[in-house]
């Protein structure tokens, strides 16, 4: 269906802006391993950032919304800018904390009252530009009598040090105060929908998916059209999960780039454990993921695995083929890699397969229909009746075998849920029913109702007698 569709008349970039923040937006900043990600959960009331005593374990911006006092603002939990580093991935998350602070509202410059260090003193120095919207946060305060040690913060330039643990939740509730009240001095405030009702509004949502560096950031990049996540040829790049929302043909959709996947026996770090669970938690949130393939890798098993929870979740799956601009051979080589791929996967032969290039732009647009395409079709909802006309005509053209001395009947069926699609499926007799009959009927249901592009659910239940 699909094949037919492998290129578009994109030559630029595929999407319209991306949609204007309007609500304010407040970043968490401070060195390594001071507890910004701890305080950014312990703020939201929820585990979002991993938390890690390594230093540098948040690496992209982690982006929420957060409520306090029926106001609501962008909380973002930046990476952990480490000064003296010259590795090329710590300058990206520098490049991208800095790019934070500058569109911020309000920053907490977090430090700790165990003691300035010299990485402390080269942020400070960095953040004095900004000083005005700059609110001075001193953490591991665990006690009132550690209260004593914070002599040295007040001749920073950034005004009264607050106070506070975030491990233990000290002075966390009055620090939520602080900022709030901060932001409603300075009429940073505007009438706004909740985000609730942003997600709602949305007339889609997307996970990014796949193997570390098959380019799920760049992709991600070009749909909100600026540098959201961390971009690096570093595999295990993005370890939280990033999210956006852009504009397509007038629509709203909403978009979560996770942390590459990687088989367990890779997993060597607690926190990459952390961002595997996630970015498999985020399927749930999603209606249709794209899983990206590097095209000089090709699919392995692991994509494979990654395939098998999107269709247990019963959620639509683009098998996305990236970096199709190195490729030459063109609908050819197209062809032979959708014949490897349903040869190699038989079990994801509904999938539609898209080549694209996040890098260039090209094919992105066909990539956003066609996951519009699957919406629609996991939105279907049919009626009994007319399930059970259509089941009769498939009985009666190809009735169920008889297995042994087992004769099997079909009896009737209904559909119990769309998004994901689910059907159960009445026969005399569940145990032992032929696969390859089931096979039958999902595939008859594929062409009737025009649903050839999504997992399909048939549970069987054992009923003696017609309804």
């Amino acid at each position: 269906m699909y094949g037919s569709s492998w290129k578009s008349d994109l030559t630029s970039t595929t999407t319209e802006p991306a949609l204007a923040a309007r609500i304010p937006l407040v970043a968490i900043v401070g060195r390594p391993n001071v507890g910004k990600s701890t305080l950014f959960n312990r703020l939201i009331g929820k585990r979002k950032a991993i938390t890690h005593s390594a230093a540098g374990v948040t690496r992209d911006p982690v982006k929420i919304t957060w409520k306090h006092q029926g106001r609501e603002v962008f909380l973002v939990d930046t990476g952990g800018i480490r000064s003296e580093s010259v590795q090329p991935l710590d300058q990206l998350v520098i490049q991208r904390s800095f790019q934070t602070i500058e569109e911020a509202d309000c920053i907490l410059l977090l430090t700790s009252v165990e003691g300035i260090t010299g990485e402390d003193e080269e942020l400070f120095e960095d953040l004095r530009p900004f000083a005005s919207k700059v609110l001075l946060v001193v953490n591991k305060v665990d006690t009132e009598e550690r209260e004593t040690l914070l002599g040295e913060f007040f001749g920073l330039g950034f005004g009264e040090p607050f106070p506070i643990s975030a491990a233990h939740g000290r002075n966390c509730e009055d620090l939520a105060d602080r900022v709030f009240s901060f932001l409603e001095e300075r009429g940073k405030f505007r009438e706004v929908r909740g985000s609730e009702e942003t997600k709602e509004s949305a007339s889609l949502t997307l996970a990014v998916l796949g193997k570390p560096n098959t380019g799920k950031s760049t992709l991600l990049n070009r749909l909100l059209g600026k540098e959201v996540s961390i971009v690096s040829d570093i595999p295990g790049t993005t370890r939280d999960v990033v999210e956006g929302l852009f504009q397509f043909q007038g629509k709203k959709i909403r978009v979560l780039d996770t942390a590459g996947i990687r088989r367990k026996t890779k997993v060597k770090e607690d926190v990459e454990y952390y961002s595997v669970h996630r970015a498999i938690a985020g399927i749930r949130e999603a209606d249709v993921v794209f899983l990206l393939i590097d095209v000089a890798e090709g699919l392995t098993e692991q994509d494979k695995k990654i395939a098998a929870q999107v269709v247990k979740k019963g959620r639509g799956i683009v098998l996305v083929v990236n970096k199709w601009d190195i490729v030459q051979g063109g609908k050819r080589a197209f062809r032979e890699l959708e014949d490897l791929i349903r040869f190699q996967f038989p079990v994801l032969d509904f999938a539609p397969i898209v080549p694209i290039s996040a890098k260039t732009g090209f094919n992105v647009e066909t990539l956003l229909k066609t996951a519009f395409s699957l919406k629609k079709q996991l939105e279907t909802r049919i009626e009994t009746s007319t399930l059970n006309r259509a089941l009769g005509q498939w009985v009666e053209k190809n009735p169920p075998p008889q297995m042994g001395k087992k004769k099997y009947k079909v009896r009737f069926i209904t559909q119990v849920r769309a998004s994901p699609v689910r059907f159960v499926l009445f026969v005399n007799r569940k145990e032992g029913f032929p696969g390859f009959y089931l096979g039958y009927i999902r595939n008859r249901l594929r062409e009737e109702f025009h649903l050839p592009s999504i997992p399909i659910e048939i549970e069987l239940k054992s009923r003696g007698s017609s309804p």
